[in-house]
């Protein structure tokens, strides 16, 4: 778990989340209209595939980024 701690991890889903959601709605509601109206069947799965790789990019420097830190009240 990298030697982080629960509200670590409790913070980066506050901060991605969002982002990594609309992120997957951008990406594959489009992704998958053009796939079934325009890619033929046999292509369908090379499609897919090279989107998912652009994709996981995304969600890999959406992950290895750091989540700022909130200044503490006093």
């Amino acid at each position: 778990m990298e030697g982080k701690t629960f509200q670590d991890y409790t913070n980066k889903l506050k901060s991605d989340l969002k982002t990594a959601v609309m992120g997957s709605w951008a990406v594959w509601v489009p992704a998958h209209t053009i796939n079934f109206a325009f890619i033929p069947p046999s292509q369908r799965l090379l499609y897919i595939n090279s989107i998912q790789i652009g994709y996981n990019v995304f969600l890999s420097f959406l992950g290895n980024k750091k989540v700022e830190e909130e200044p503490k009240k006093e």
